[in-house]
């Protein structure tokens, strides 16, 4: 009998070129956020701060991946079928695990942008961001889980997760902003729209890539590649223009913000409203 070698499945080298076209991006995205940010007053950086973040942190995770590092192998066994004996063979796949902890860190962020744009209170903003790690947590739980009921019984916990952020986005949010102006709820409306579209997108790669390996791990790496482009550099500079030409999405923060604890008026003061300052 033919024995069964372990079976590898590795990037190849368009996947590694794309992790470095993507870190590329990822940096200049950074260097002009950076820059947008020190053109404005301290008090209104708050958007440009935490947009230059989430690809700063971006950056730096597809460095490692594209340098080798963030990357480990799922093991799973593959039943080969004969006519008088069935097989097993070992399947061995990488998983970029850096990734999630880029996300664990970025898309906290990003929602923090969306929810302050819109002006959620911070009760659904603690909510959206806890469920948010539950999902990204337990994705990476499911690249790692055994076939069957474990790996995909993590994966329903993070959609799950997910649905309680498109609640507080599209419900909570859009009946908060809606008592804002006509062209900050429009703007808003668009951008979270947008955003929920591409990350609705990630649990069905995850799916045919990681969960029922479908796909190869060059066509993961795009995947995720094309969608890592649009949702955070793509998001970063639609946020950053636009709430330069709408300043009714502006948010003053003085005090503590721009005069550090030194200060006797050192409190956080969102907005133009003095009272209770």
């Amino acid at each position: 009998m033919t024995p069964n070698y372990p079976e590898y499945e590795k990037i190849g080298s368009a996947g590694k070129q794309t992790l470095w076209v993507v870190f590329v991006i990822m940096l200049i995205a950074t260097i002009i956020f950076s820059v947008l940010g020190y053109r404005v007053p301290t008090k209104n950086r708050l958007f440009h701060i935490l947009t230059t973040f989430i690809t700063l942190f971006a950056t730096i995770s597809y460095f490692a991946m594209a340098t080798g590092d963030g990357i480990s192998y799922s093991k799973t066994t593959v039943t080969v079928k004969h006519k008088h004996q069935d097989t097993y063979k070992d399947v061995y796949r990488q998983v970029f695990w850096a990734r999630y902890i880029d996300w664990s860190v970025t898309t906290p962020l990003l929602l923090l942008d969306l929810a302050l744009l819109a002006g959620l209170s911070g009760a659904d903003i603690l909510i959206a961001i806890v469920a948010d790690l539950v999902m990204i947590l337990t994705g990476l739980f499911a690249a790692f889980g055994r076939e069957g009921g474990q790996k995909w019984g993590y994966y329903a916990i993070a959609c799950l997760a997910y649905l309680v952020i498109i609640y507080q986005l599209a419900v909570n949010g859009r009946r908060v902003v809606t008592s804002k102006d006509t062209k900050s709820a429009a703007f808003f409306g668009s951008i979270a729209g947008f955003t929920l579209i591409i990350w609705t997108i990630y649990p069905i790669v995850w799916g045919i890539s990681d969960g029922s390996r479908k796909v190869s791990v060059d066509a993961e790496v795009l995947s995720y590649a094309v969608l890592d482009v649009l949702a955070k550099p793509v998001f970063g500079l639609w946020l950053l223009v636009t709430h330069a030409y709408l300043p009714t999405t502006n948010l003053h923060l003085d005090g503590v913000w721009v005069h550090g604890f030194g200060k006797r008026e050192g409190t956080l003061r969102v907005g133009d409203d003095d009272e209770g300052a």
